[in-house]
């Protein structure tokens, strides 16, 4: 047997031991920190946000007061939603041949008077030099980065938001239009990971930036409103601006004795173990939604222009959920309010999560069995072309069973 699951069992038991014995500790905790939301002016924290951003952790700015709390509006008669997410099929070097897959799937959803749906999903094979390596513009730099792995991921991230564009197209320009995606607008991954800066080049300038520019430009023509939805966020940025209100140390010491996800003094300390969603639990009551805070990623900071990232939280009635807005549209109280109005609204069909999200990941979806055929069929038509078919060892030996 591979895993003994009896000593398994015996250390997960011990693991929930320790989390009940700190649920205690972190009612005080969540107490404290709940104090200094309902205490802190919110134009003073802000100030202290840009004038801090030496620590080591990273604060949101609020933009609204700190317990605002906004119900969702009026439902328009008629509105579409268009969703779009994605999946892929990695390099894998015991292929013959050095490829990888993008799949796209979208939905374009009409509410109202007259309903309907498309459903869609579009593949893209990529194999040839430029594709498999992105190589730096200059001529007399041989730089280049692998499209592999995590820039696989960051890259389909862009084909995922190019595609939202193209399907807020087809929707009808006369109706609301809520574009939506699945999981964050910031791209996290070109952050602190010393990539080269023309790979930022390449996945922003000359991808994500121009199709949040088109989205853009179609809400100057109609109404469209665009978001991102993270379910059971994992971040922290709020809870690190309350540490900063409770903070009252230095930034030379915090930046000595801190770290990004712990402090090590009193009162800050209370916001140790403390996600976002746990002061926001607290705060809303089903179908509200917090004021809205500026993100402070030095990526969307530095490099997003219009599209800065803005976000909201939102009490779904089953979780508490994330939504992200670019900055235009969270300066239009209007759009603002009519994308807390869609997407619960499309949480409330989903029964908990966005109904076009989901359809547009089955849509986007490449099962286990769609990777072994899509192998199989690359074998087969690498032998019907009269090209060599081979693998590695070692993946021989896990597709043999042997004594």
């Amino acid at each position: 047997m591979a895993l003994d699951i009896a000593k398994t069992a015996a250390q997960i038991d011990s693991m929930a031991g320790h989390l009940a014995d700190a649920k205690y500790s972190r009612t005080e905790q969540l107490d404290r920190v709940m104090a200094a939301l309902a205490s802190a002016d919110a134009a003073e924290l802000a100030a202290r946000v840009e004038a801090s951003r030496g620590r080591p952790f990273l604060c949101a700015t609020p933009e609204d007061a700190l317990d605002a709390r906004y119900q969702p509006t009026v439902l328009p008669p008629d509105f579409c939603v268009a969703s779009v997410d994605g999946s892929h099929i990695d390099v894998d070097r015991h292929l013959p041949v050095r490829c990888y897959l993008i799949n796209i799937g979208g939905c374009v959803f009409t509410y109202g008077t007259r309903p309907g749906a498309r459903l869609y999903s579009q593949p893209a094979l990529y194999a040839a030099e430029e594709d498999i390596f992105l190589n730096a513009p200059s001529p007399t730099s041989n730089d280049s980065v692998a499209v592999q792995g995590a820039v696989l991921g960051m890259l389909r991230a862009v084909k995922e938001v190019e595609g939202l564009a193209e399907a807020a197209e087809s929707a009808d320009p006369a109706l609301p239009l809520l574009a939506l995606l699945d999981g964050s607008l910031v791209m996290w991954g070109l952050a602190g990971r010393g990539y080269p800066p023309f790979l930022r080049e390449k996945l922003l300038g000359e991808g994500l930036l121009p199709a949040l520019d088109a989205l853009q430009a179609q809400a100057m023509h109609r109404t469209l409103v665009l978001a991102a939805y993270v379910s059971l966020p994992q971040t922290t940025e709020v809870v690190n601006t309350l540490r900063l209100a409770l903070c009252q140390q230095r930034e030379d010491i915090c930046q000595q004795s801190c770290t990004s996800f712990r402090s090590a003094y009193n009162p800050c300390d209370s916001a140790n173990g403390l996600l976002d969603r746990h002061i926001f639990q607290e705060l809303l009551a089903p179908g509200e939604r917090s004021g809205i805070y500026r993100s402070n990623s030095s990526i969307t900071r530095d490099y997003y222009g219009p599209h800065q990232v803005c976000f909201y939280y939102l009490h779904t009635g089953s979780e508490i959920g994330r939504v992200e807005v670019p900055l235009w549209v969270a300066q239009d109280e209007n759009s603002l309010a009519l994308s807390h109005t869609l997407v619960m609204d499309q949480v409330r069909r989903g029964m908990g999560y966005p109904a076009a999200i989901a359809e547009a990941h089955e849509q986007a979806v490449v099962t286990g069995q769609d990777r072994e055929t899509f192998r199989m069929m690359v074998d087969a038509t690498l032998e019907r072309r009269h090209l060599p078919v081979y693998t590695s060892e070692k993946n021989r030996s896990k597709a043999t069973r042997w004594l």
